[in-house]
């Protein structure tokens, strides 16, 4: 009965927050009402016993990406106001591409049927030998795709890299650090003597 409630708790919640996301017209308050849905989605999860998923989902989604777009639209200060005024022409468009995803939409759930296997599996979702999903993941993760997990990491940090690298602008006349020539410094290029004549000054 609890377990009952709470899912429907969780999931008001998050079709509530999702529908708010699109219609808020401040983008700070979407990615507030982004992060609320993550957090209720998360709580979906625990109750299915995917608590991995759960993690991830309030780890990943919630502390890097709405964070860093929450940040991003505060930094950049965007008018959006300016954005919106040749939204109208892309109505036909955009209408007819949700008429499409809408009909798609309509024949997949018209046709889908779930396996009798698949609720067998869901009746128990604990892996077998008495291990949790996050323990029998990460075995799987760092033995038998341990490569994979490296080089999706390797991917995620040249695509990190380029991005700095692509948004990075140096400004003129603004003085920078260089520790190579502070390092390379000598007595001859670091002190300056010069000779004041009494009465005078530099």
């Amino acid at each position: 009965m609890a377990a009952t409630l709470f899912f429907y708790l969780f999931a008001a919640i998050a079709v509530a927050s999702a529908v708010m996301v699109i219609t808020a017209r401040n983008p700070v308050h979407s990615v507030l009402f982004l992060i609320l849905c993550f957090f209720n989605a998360a709580g979906l999860f625990i109750l299915m016993g995917a608590e991995f998923l759960a993690m991830i989902l309030v780890v990943v989604y919630v502390g890097a990406v709405a964070v860093l777009f929450l940040f991003v639209v505060m930094m950049l200060d965007v008018d959006f106001v300016k954005l919106r005024e040749g939204m109208a022409s892309y109505l036909p468009v955009g209408g007819v591409i949700g008429l499409i995803v809408l009909v798609e939409l309509a024949l997949l759930f018209g046709t889908w049927t779930i396996a009798p296997e698949a609720l067998k599996s869901a009746a128990a979702p604990a892996p077998a030998g008495g291990i949790s999903n996050t323990a029998a993941l990460g075995e799987i993760l760092y033995t038998k795709y341990v490569y994979w997990f490296q080089a999706s990491g390797l991917v995620l940090l040249v695509a990190m890299v380029g991005a700095i690298v692509l948004t990075l602008r140096h400004k003129e006349g603004v003085k920078r650090q260089s520790i190579a020539a502070q390092v390379a410094r000598t007595p001859a290029t670091a002190v300056e003597i010069r000779k004041v004549e009494p009465g005078q000054g530099l």
